[in-house]
């Protein structure tokens, strides 16, 4: 199994893009913290305001959750959002796990 590169996780994350702001996640300093054990990421990110529409928290940690499992080398992704009203229930959508193929 190959090593994840912190270079390509960088350059994932780049191209997530605030939908209100139309400027990269990272332009805007919104990962908080991020973390890599062999193949598995565990993301921590806050948004630019605590009352952002529901709809474009969802729509950034999902793209945060792709972005890191488009990256060589990962097997797995955790996204938490921190800070927002609605924290926990993006956390629990964009984690849940996927459905298993019969």
């Amino acid at each position: 199994m190959s090593q994840v590169e912190q270079s390509a996780i960088d350059s994932a994350m780049a191209k997530i893009i605030d939908p209100e702001l139309g400027r990269p996640i990272t332009d805007l300093k919104l990962i908080d913290r991020l973390s890599v054990t062999g193949g598995s990421v565990d993301l921590e990110f806050h948004l630019t305001a605590p009352f952002c529409p529901p709809m474009f928290a969802l729509k950034i940690a999902s793209d945060i959750k792709a972005g890191l499992m488009s990256v060589p080398g990962v097997t797995s992704a955790k996204v938490t959002l921190r800070g927002h009203y609605l924290a926990d229930a993006v956390n629990k959508q964009v984690n849940k796990p996927l459905p298993t193929q019969p």
